[in-house]
């Protein structure tokens, strides 16, 4: 089964490309998203120490009405400053990572050729080590800006900027990345893009069914760690080493 990572900055389009991904090409999405929201429900583990570390910071972390996270407030706490948006992490992401895998682990199971693993933060959290091929969605960043604002008018430019900031820069995602879709244009030239996209990485039938076997499925995932691990290593993670 190939593990296809898909990331990208915050308004860059990435999540039109999942959905294009799900409903035009029929693929199975693993979106880490999703699983974000979930981790962090009340009663969870990660919820109760999200609590533990910022509430004595947040006065209004938590929804009166309904006991859940307010996302808004952390939000503004912790993008902008490094410290604690480390801190939100260190208890986030591993949560995250272990269903990300049992989701992976169940894809495999029912026999699936391609599942897309919807990761904003893929780098970042070391998931790109796991992926046959890594897709990045990018734009300019003043687009990226505009269409934030757009869809979320409750955030002040100087909040926007501050969540693109907290992230990779375009640059180094899109240099750490084996596929760049550039989403500057129209949606129609987006479409044909993915379509392109899926069209070159879809694996033959003949790697797919030896893939079932779990012996060849291991070997495999060990190449894809080992060969994700040394490209890391020797060609680096910033577009300027290129030319070290």
């Amino acid at each position: 089964m190939l593990i296809v990572g898909l990331t990208g900055g915050i308004g860059a389009g990435k999540s039109t490309v999942s959905r294009t991904l799900h409903e035009s090409h029929k693929l199975t999405i693993v979106d880490a998203d999703l699983i974000a929201k979930e981790v962090v429900n009340p009663c969870r583990k990660a919820y109760n120490r999200i609590l533990e570390a910022f509430s004595d910071e947040i006065p209004d972390l938590v929804d009166p009405h309904n006991g859940s996270l307010n996302r808004a407030a952390l939000g503004s706490a912790v993008f902008g400053n490094k410290e604690k948006l480390k801190r939100l992490n260190s208890i986030v992401h591993p949560a995250v990572r272990r269903e990300i895998i049992w989701q992976i682990i169940q894809a495999y199971l029912s026999f699936q050729s391609i599942v897309v693993l919807d990761v904003p933060l893929l780098f970042e959290a070391g998931l790109n080590k796991i992926c046959g091929v890594t897709v990045t969605v990018t734009c300019d960043k003043e687009l990226q800006v505009k269409r934030i604002a757009a869809r979320n008018s409750e955030l002040s430019e100087g909040d926007i900027r501050k969540r693109i900031d907290s992230q990779m820069s375009n640059e180094e995602r899109n240099y750490r990345s084996d596929v760049v879709i550039d989403n500057s244009s129209g949606l129609d030239e987006l479409k044909k893009s993915v379509a392109s996209v899926v069209k070159e990485i879809r694996p033959n039938i003949i790697f797919t069914l030896l893939d079932l076997f779990p012996p060849f499925g291991l070997l495999s995932a060990i190449y894809t760690f080992t060969l994700r691990t040394v490209s890391d290593r020797f060609k680096g993670t910033k577009p300027s080493l290129k030319n070290d």
